[in-house]
């Protein structure tokens, strides 16, 4: 796999040839304007998303893909809303997937972290993306997306890139 980066407040489209989108945490409060201001990749990633390529969206990514953070215009992705509040939500977890995502199989256990200080509504869709031992389900399986506040860590489960990688190359292969 051939990373690429790009700015989503500044550039209009996905790099060419991008065949699976990672988004990581970050603090898109701080830049939500100029996020919400760039419609032209607000489009883009969400042409990408509802084409069915892979996209793995990990805290603040995931605030990027609902339809708005506190009253900003997101991705639209995911039926979702998010607003930044006061609370921090601080831990390390351990969770595991109900199903099948472009990130992991049903059944997958990791151990990741939450670092945030905003809420989803609601915090996880028809399909989550992971259940949180203790906690619940939390996150959104929709299509190819696989959307959540975790924070995994790669290097301590390989597979999850493996499986990342391997998504694309499906849909490249069907045509997506």
């Amino acid at each position: 796999a051939e990373v690429a980066f790009f700015d989503p407040t500044t550039e209009e489209r996905l790099p060419a040839g991008t065949d699976a989108l990672y988004l990581g945490g970050g603090f898109p409060e701080t830049y939500a304007e100029a996020l919400s201001a760039n419609v032209a990749m607000r489009e883009s990633v969400r042409v990408f998303a509802e084409s069915g390529r892979p996209v793995v969206a990990e805290c603040g990514g995931l605030l990027y893909l609902v339809r708005e953070l506190d009253g900003h215009p997101m991705c639209g992705v995911l039926d979702a809303t998010a607003r930044m509040t006061n609370r921090l939500t601080l831990g390390y977890r351990e969770a595991s997937t109900p199903a099948d995502s472009p990130l992991a199989e049903a059944g997958t256990e990791v151990r990741a972290h939450e670092f945030h200080y905003s809420t989803v509504e609601p915090g996880a869709g028809r399909r989550p993306a992971w259940y949180l031992a203790g906690r619940g389900p939390e996150g959104f399986v929709d299509g190819g997306v696989h959307a959540s506040y975790l924070h995994t860590h790669w290097a301590a489960a390989p597979e999850l890139p493996l499986r990342l990688v391997q998504a694309a190359r499906s849909a490249v292969e069907v045509g997506v």
